[in-house]
């Protein structure tokens, strides 16, 4: 058969449109609701815009979550109590996409008193879920939700925004295990943006893969409590329960994981919540996350055995200042204003000790374990810093110190940082130093070219079959604390004899001055000579015991000193040709006497 130009020819077959992945569907949603944000007058960028994605998201994750465990009671045959009651739960008046919007939505919202969705008169969301904090068990999810919407603040102004917010979220199905396993990512990432555009005024987060490798390296075990004192976002407590994890192989031990073993503390009200929906979404049914300041919490010395811990994993703040009431906490000797000071010393307080008591039963096989993150200050720091380092030393194994390159904590500071890490039971005999090295040709990290976890692959090797190398090497600290007592002691014996002997002036003082108060004028001249006298030979003495004491000082405490360099570092420079090390000093020769010619001209024109 023969065609003709007005014979049109068949479409083809439209190529099928390849279906959006989880993952795909999942970061238009967020990335459509984030838009909206952006139109609300009363959020000022990310910084608010995240806590508001995040406390809505978190109603309908407990929603969805509610729903699941009725389901399962139901088919158990058993009665459901439900966390949310009517008409507060997401379904009541949310789920609805033509439902309460605009001011009424706002007043539901943010008002003490209000009129519901059901049409009756109540409590407001926002006050209503606060006041679940009387009505459930310490630890009980309804405490875990109060302590959140304690210091959530609805900041929309606009209600027929937030009802296009509340109807983007309510398309995630947090009862489907693939989605939240995304969102966690999604949210993680939105979490990193979120601490960037806080910029000079965030906290000093912890970059995943240092996080990543403290946990790896702690080995955190089923059975063992895990505390994170200084949570901010949850960063350690999400790790440290992937890797306790993946060891559950019995409904037994994952209710021990889900409910006695990871617990953390914040202060601030953003990361708290943060720190709550962030474990959520991993998976923790009810998070273990005190509200308030760690410090201010109790005296360390009454910290008791029950109150102990098996590992610790955090970064506390650092650069920070506390109230003169905290301090008081503190053994006196150890008081100081520095918030990284307080809280490495409430870390060696809480850390279990090997055959205490234990909650349960039985005795602790072993001292607790630490690893935490310091800035160099803790390392090199004298004073109340040397002897907070001294009981390190002396009652803990501070087995390991790893150092950091510049740039890790980048943007957010670029203040050189390390990790510490040690257990209870001292003293420690050999301290191990591992440098980070920095890539190939890059001079510091930075926001945009960070840190990867692939690059503690050799130190992750070396951990367990430790030898010295170009970026290990080892103190003998044992050896170097028993030199500096033997080169102390005889200044220290020294001062021991200065103070005795000016201790026994004090009675023969005290004579001469009721002899004088007794006297009469003629020999009172006399007396108070001799006091004068005796007086004199008492300053002298104290005098030479607080010379003593300094030279003492000056040989023993600079042990504490623990900034030691790479001792490695230097074998380029010893290595080097001796003709390019005599051209490179003759070239800085040249410049120093060509900068001094200058000089000396100006010199003359001004005398001129």
């Amino acid at each position: 058969m023969v065609s003709t130009a007005s014979e049109k020819k068949p479409r083809a077959p439209r190529a099928a449109k390849t279906p959006l992945t989880t993952r795909e569907n999942l970061s238009a949603l967020i990335g459509s609701a984030r838009q909206i944000l952006r139109k609300d007058k009363g959020l000022n960028g990310d910084v608010d815009r995240l806590p508001l994605l995040t406390w809505v998201m978190f109603l309908k994750f407990l929603d969805d979550l509610e729903i699941v465990h009725q389901q399962e009671a139901e088919l158990d045959g058993k009665a459901y109590h439900p966390i949310i009651t009517a008409p507060y739960r997401w379904r009541d008046w949310a789920a609805r996409e033509d439902g309460v919007t605009g001011d009424e939505l706002l007043a539901f919202i943010n008002q003490e008193k209000t009129v519901r969705a059901d049409g009756s008169t109540g409590p407001g969301l926002f006050a209503y879920l606060r006041s679940l904090a009387g009505s459930g068990e310490k630890g009980s999810q309804r405490e875990v939700i109060a302590n959140v919407f304690r210091g959530v603040q609805n900041r929309m102004v606009s209600g027929y925004l937030l009802r296009d917010i509340v109807n983007k979220i309510n398309g995630i199905h947090f009862g489907a295990s693939e989605q939240i396993h995304t969102l966690s990512h999604l949210y993680e990432s939105m979490l990193r943006e979120m601490r960037d555009a806080a910029g000079d005024s965030g906290e000093f987060y912890t970059p995943r893969p240092v996080v990543r490798f403290m946990v790896r390296v702690s080995d955190p075990r089923l059975g063992e409590t895990l505390l994170d004192p200084a949570c901010g976002t949850g960063g350690f407590l999400v790790e440290a329960y992937d890797h306790l994890a993946e060891q559950v192989q019995t409904p037994d031990q994952r209710r021990t994981l889900q409910r006695q073993t990871l617990s953390g503390q914040e202060a601030k009200p953003l990361p708290y919540m943060l720190a709550q929906m962030n474990l959520l979404l991993h998976g923790l049914e009810a998070p273990q996350i005190a509200y308030g300041n760690t410090l201010t919490q109790q005296r360390v010395i009454e910290i008791g055995h029950r109150e102990r811990v098996d590992v610790i994993l955090t970064n506390p703040p650092f650069g920070g200042e506390e109230e003169a009431g905290i301090k008081a906490n503190f053994p006196p000797n150890m008081q100081t204003a520095e918030t990284a000071l307080l809280f490495l010393q409430y870390i060696m307080r809480k850390l279990r000790v090997a055959g205490a008591p234990l909650p349960g039963g039985g005795r602790a096989e072993r001292g607790g374990r630490a690893a935490v993150v310091v800035p160099n200050g803790t390392l090199f720091g004298d004073g109340v810093c040397a002897v907070i380092k001294q009981e390190l030393l002396n009652e803990f194994r501070l087995h390991t110190i790893v150092r950091l390159p510049q740039g890790v904590f980048a943007p957010y500071t670029d203040i050189p940082a390390n990790l510490l890490f040690f257990e209870r039971g001292g003293p420690t005999d050999t301290l191990w130093y591992y440098e980070l090295p920095l890539p190939e040709g890059r001079k510091k990290y930075s926001k945009t070219a960070a840190l990867q976890f692939e690059e503690f692959a050799p130190v992750l090797a070396w951990w367990n079959v430790r030898e010295e190398g170009p970026q290990a090497w080892k103190v003998d600290f044992a050896a170097r604390r028993a030199a500096a007592i033997d080169a102390a002691m005889p200044h220290v014996q020294r001062a021991t004899a200065e103070v005795t002997a000016a201790l026994a002036l004090g009675k023969p003082i005290r004579a001469a001055e009721q002899a004088i108060a007794a006297a009469d004028n003629g020999r009172k001249a006399a007396l108070q000579d001799r006091l004068r006298e005796l007086k004199t030979r008492q300053q002298a003495h104290e005098a030479a015991a607080k010379a003593a004491m300094a030279q003492g000082d000056a040989l023993y405490w600079p042990i504490y000193n623990l900034d030691s360099k790479n001792p490695h570092a230097r074998i380029g420079l010893e290595h080097a040709d001796p003709k390019d090390l005599i051209a490179s000093m003759r070239g800085h020769e040249a410049e120093v006497m060509r900068l001094l010619a200058e000089i000396e001209a100006l010199v003359n024109e001004v005398e001129q």
